[in-house]
């Protein structure tokens, strides 16, 4: 297990609601870490280059680029107001000097450039410096001289030809919608997908996930076929809008929900989906257009005599994650993170408990809803390792060969630069040791549900309500 210290604390200056990070992700180089807020905004870190002057700086990550990706709308034929909230953002792998990324609130997906400009045009024949049209009649001027008192004597001035030159400027970072992917989604947007043929991406709510190509943004579909001989936008013309559909003919018949989508990361006609039973679909695309059969169907049997009030609820699904080999599968739940085999359905390969001590507290966290937060679990580079969050600024991490746990807190008054985070334990009875916390006296305010692990190094991002902690392991 890595031993992790602090390289990195961005700060939010405002202490709003608005303020609060909604989702976290690098980039798949891990140069860039985007996250998104409650305020609509995405912010974009880059990470410091070693230098000889600064050799400690390996790791930092400073502001980057930082615009506003979603506003608040208002749907008049539902009366229903739409939050400005990003839900997640997912980047796509880089083909040029640009950057793309894709941005979700509850109803709208946007594909962002984010591109570098360090020159600029200079010597424009029909604009002026500042930008703004010339009058035509300072270009091409028509001189007028009274030569005799009865003649006029016309001379016409043409200015001459210039060609614009770049000049250097000040860098600039700019981020640009490139297209807006809307109206396709009845209910609230939980999860986004970029395919392995990073052509296309999912895009699911409670009901319904919907398959989207980059460049067709008025309609999704069903599935993608790749026929030569048929253009892509008439072959794809009377599909239907959606790869699956849970919705019942009555809505009084509903017994569960989708919570999360995640894409293969190497067959891009395999997905899966996770629902608030705790179950999990693998869904093949070349089986059928509407894939509401599963190819595979992931379940743990529950213990009858461990049933409860809340069963259901702890048991619902808040994300899944494919590892980076593709071999296997993560979920979270309300109390722990669960790796499965791909090919084995009846039962984890891997249990680990996150918070079990939380277990005799149910009852007080459904009375003040934290029951229903939803936790987010990442994989290391390697897949040897994995992350999630909880309560009190906690956050927990598991080897998976050596099968240890750790837990680490995210907070300003612990966590001091270049000093290596100690780790935390619960006392759930008895005598309380001195660095023990007593498990009534954990903050359930203080919660990280959104994590992020660097592609290829030990370098973790941890979102503590509206500020940002970034962690590398410790150099010898």
């Amino acid at each position: 297990m890595p031993l992790f210290v602090p390289v990195s604390f961005p700060p939010s200056e405002r202490d709003q609601k608005a303020d609060i990070i909604s989702t976290v992700e690098f980039n798949y180089s891990g140069e860039l870490l985007a996250t998104g807020d409650k305020g609509g905004r995405v912010v974009i870190f880059q990470r410091e280059q070693e230098s000889k002057n600064r050799p400690s700086s390996r790791g930092e990550y400073n502001v980057y680029s930082t615009f506003q990706s979603h506003e608040p709308e208002f749907d008049y034929l539902k009366s229903l107001e739409i939050e400005e909230k990003i839900n997640k953002i997912r980047w796509l792998p880089q083909q040029n000097a640009a950057h793309f990324l894709l941005s979700a609130n509850d109803k709208t997906i946007k594909l962002w450039k984010i591109s570098e400009r360090d020159k600029r045009a200079e010597g424009y024949n029909l604009k002026d410096e500042d930008g703004r049209l010339r009058d035509p009649f300072r270009i091409t001027t028509l001189r007028v001289s009274l030569s005799h008192l009865f003649q006029w004597h016309f001379e016409l001035q043409v200015q001459p030809v210039k060609v614009p030159v770049l000049m250097p400027m000040d860098l600039m970072v700019e981020a640009s919608p490139r297209r807006i992917f809307a109206n396709a989604h009845t209910y609230h947007i939980n999860s986004i997908s970029v395919n392995s043929d990073y052509e296309t991406y999912l895009s699911a709510d409670d009901l319904r996930i919907n398959l989207w190509h980059l460049e067709i943004t008025d309609r999704s579909f069903s599935i993608l076929y790749a026929i030569s001989d048929v253009p892509l936008p008439i072959l794809l013309k009377h599909v239907l809008p959606y790869i699956v559909d849970i919705k019942p003919a009555n809505m009084e018949e509903l017994t569960e929900v989708i919570t999360a989508a995640e894409c293969h990361p190497h067959q891009c006609n395999v997905f899966v989906y996770s629902s608030s039973k705790g179950t999990i679909r693998l869904c093949d695309m070349r089986a059928a257009a509407l894939c509401d059969r599963h190819s595979k169907f992931f379940e743990e049997p529950e213990d009858p005599s461990s049933r409860s009030f809340f069963s259901e609820i702890i048991s619902s699904i808040s994300d899944v994650k494919f590892s980076h080999s593709g071999r296997y599968m993560m979920t979270r739940d309300y109390l722990s993170v669960k790796v499965w085999d791909l090919n084995m359905e009846n039962r984890p390969v891997e249990t680990y408990q996150v918070h079990e001590y939380l277990r005799s507290k149910l009852c007080s966290l459904y009375e003040n809803d934290c029951i229903f937060d939803k936790f987010e679990c990442c994989w290391n580079g390697s897949d040897s390792a994995i992350m999630t969050g909880s309560y009190n600024n906690f956050f927990r991490m598991f080897d998976r060969n050596t099968r240890r746990d750790i837990t680490l807190e995210a907070s300003r008054e612990n966590s001091k630069p270049r000093a290596m985070l100690k780790p935390r334990k619960v006392c759930t009875g008895g005598k309380r040791k001195k660095d023990e916390i007593s498990v009534d006296s954990l903050d359930f305010n203080k919660k990280i549900l959104h994590t992020a692990w660097h592609p290829k190094e030990n370098v973790i991002a941890v979102a503590a309500t509206n500020n940002l902690y970034i962690f590398q392991d410790k150099l010898n």
